[in-house]
This record gives C-alpha cells, structure tokens and sequence, in this order.
C-alpha cells in the first residue's frame, strides 16, 4: 500500500483514434475521484482524438510536451491495430514507461505496450476476443487467458473493456487503501470485481509456438 501523501500527482491517458470509450472512461471515473492527483490525457499531435464510438476527445498535450506521468495508462480499441506499428506512438510508450511509477493498460492496449517491449518478461492479460492477436505482438510476455486483470511489480494490465474500472480500483488500492477503493465504488454505485482471478471471460488458450 502507498502512503496517500505519495500519491501519483499526474495520471496519464494516451489516446489515439480508435480507442475504446470505456477503457478510459470507466478507469477516469474512478480514478478521477482521488484527492492530491490530476488526469492529463495526451495525443501524438495534440489533437483531438475520436473513440472508436465516434466520440471526439480533447487532450491536454501533445507527446512532445506531455510531462512524466506517475501513472500511464494505455486504452485499447480498434486505434490498436494501426498503432502496433506506429513508431512515434511505441517510443513514447517506452518512455513515459521508464519513469512512471504505475503502467497500465487496459484491452488491447496492451498489444502497444508487449510491441515497444515494455512488458517483457512480465506476466500480463489483455481482451479475450482479440488474446491471439496480441499475444503474437510478443512473444517474451507471459499471457495469462484466465484473469480479469494481472498485477506484475509496478505493471497492471487488464482483460476486456469493462474490466478496466475493476483494474483502475485495485490501483486506488494500491495507491491508497482498500477503504477507499470501497468507498470510490460505492460513490459510482459500482458493484466491484475485486478478485482478479475471478475472471467470467476466461478462456483456455496456449502460446502459438506450443500448439501441434
């Protein structure tokens, strides 16, 4: 647990075209509910970026001006698939996740971070639907199909869409303590999955290269 005077003072969000409406917003709910912090969301050229729903996001920087983030979190979407060779998108990945005290992702977002080598050696878990594609972005990252989210040292990365707001809560937990992670569901009227081996979506899955 981390003393709550410590906490991250910037939480940032990198968004693209094509990202997942739900993979930031459920996570920006809560976490945009916490005291002595501030959200600060990015794009490559500090435009506005449009979810993969249509809806247009303004950002507060461009990837040149973005401070260090304390926490970085990575949505996911269809924007995943372009960005997976986007190298201007990978660096500023790799770093922002030198420095940054928490990095997370949500969905396929973390197809981007296995790409710019962030999570290698790490365990992670990602969307079920889309497991296979990202797991062949790498093949140095340990897959786990059966979570709803996974936590490695100072990596957190979460399954599907909607399994970000469970992940962003157990980050509030860390960051300060389980009363208030609690507390910042109950505020939203969230009923939280607060074990991350509870995971309604698993699914039995094997590394490419282990497959007959």
């Amino acid at each position: 647990m981390t003393d709550p005077a410590a906490a991250p003072a910037i939480i940032g969000i990198v968004l693209f075209d094509g990202f997942e409406t739900l993979d930031v917003f459920g996570p920006v709910q809560m976490l945009g509910r916490l005291r002595d912090h501030r959200l600060v969301a990015v794009s490559a050229t500090g435009a506005p970026a449009t979810s993969s729903q249509g809806l247009a996001t303004v950002v507060q920087h461009d990837f040149a001006g973005a401070p260090p983030f304390d926490v970085l979190l990575v949505p996911g979407g269809q924007g995943t698939r372009a960005g997976v060779d986007d190298p201007v998108l990978l660096d500023f990945l790799r770093r922002q996740s030198a420095t940054a005290r928490w990095v997370t992702s949500v969905c396929t977002g973390a197809a981007l971070l296995a790409r710019a080598g962030v999570l290698d050696g790490r365990r992670a878990t990602t969307n079920k639907v889309a497991f296979d594609w990202v797991a062949r972005q790498s093949d140095k990252v340990a897959w786990q199909p059966r979570a709803r989210w996974v936590v490695d040292d100072r990596y957190m990365t979460a399954s599907g869409v909607s399994a970000g707001t469970d992940m962003a809560l157990a980050l509030v937990a860390e960051l300060y303590d389980r009363a208030t992670a609690e507390a910042t569901a109950r505020s939203a009227e969230y009923v939280w999955n607060e074990n991350p081996d509870e995971d309604p979506f698993a699914i039995d899955w094997t590394p490419p290269e282990t497959r007959a």
